[in-house]
């Protein structure tokens, strides 16, 4: 069997059954647990399949899609209120805070709705919308309005950013992959995302767990960018694991 014939097999067993496991398909096709990792790895690095420690999972095709903030506001809404909360709850006095665009950002947003001395800079017209009338400073970046997203992105919005300096930033992302980094379905998002990372001095990412295992179109960043991570229980045993050894801390909300 040829190299090519092997990996589209092992791609259809995935897809299939949902899983796969490196000494069962060392097995099914007769050859070493070695060329099995190596195929993975391969399949992983075309973006066809989500690799895990002793084995792989399915890509979840998802986050290559540009959902609404409405649709979004559907989904996980009880995880994002606890991350929400548990991300507020790192926030000290007196500092200033970058909140990127999105649902799980939005409950931070709402957790922090009660404090004072506290200065929020955010490209999201609905958070600048949610913080207003509190004694929260606020200062929203200006840019190009994306429809879906409610945001604000582009050359002023990056512009805006690069004159500021924050303490902390929390970002939310469509997709997590262990090992191609952090991706968004938007090209001018992204850009935007490196600039907050760029000026932030610490970086928290926000999400629930249905985000890891998925890549987008738009790589933000990698991995590394990160300090901690807030999440909730259902994060892949995997993945938390492979984070845990890479230096990142893991919360659970």
């Amino acid at each position: 069997m040829l190299n090519e014939e092997r990996r589209r097999g092992i791609l259809e067993i995935i897809n299939r059954e949902g899983r796969c496991i490196v000494k069962d398909l060392s097995h099914h096709f007769k050859t070493s647990n070695v060329t099995i990792r190596k195929d993975l790895e391969i399949l992983h690095n075309r973006g066809l399949v989500h690799r895990t420690h002793g084995g792989a999972l399915p890509l979840q095709s998802g986050a290559l899609l540009d959902f609404s903030l409405q649709e979004k506001e559907k989904l996980h809404r009880k995880e994002k209120e606890r991350i929400g909360q548990v991300a507020a709850a790192l926030v000290k006095e007196g500092e200033s805070v970058v909140l990127d665009s999105g649902t799980t950002t939005s409950a931070v947003a709402r957790a922090l709705r009660e404090r004072k001395q506290l200065t929020v800079i955010t490209n999201a017209v609905n958070i600048a919308a949610e913080l207003a009338g509190t004694a929260i400073e606020v200062i929203l970046t200006g840019g190009i309005l994306r429809e879906k997203s409610f945001s604000l992105v582009g050359p002023l919005a990056e512009e805006t950013l690069r004159s500021l300096s924050a303490d902390l930033l929390f970002l939310a992302v469509d997709g997590i992959d262990i090992h191609f980094g952090l991706t968004t379905p938007n090209l001018l998002e992204a850009r935007v995302n490196r600039v907050m990372l760029e000026i932030s001095r610490r970086a928290v990412l926000v999400c629930d767990s249905s985000k890891f295992g998925r890549r987008s179109l738009s790589l933000i960043a990698p991995m590394s960018s990160i300090h901690q991570i807030i999440t909730d229980n259902r994060i892949p045993k995997s993945d938390a694991k492979a984070l845990e050894e890479a230096g990142l801390e893991v919360i659970i909300a």
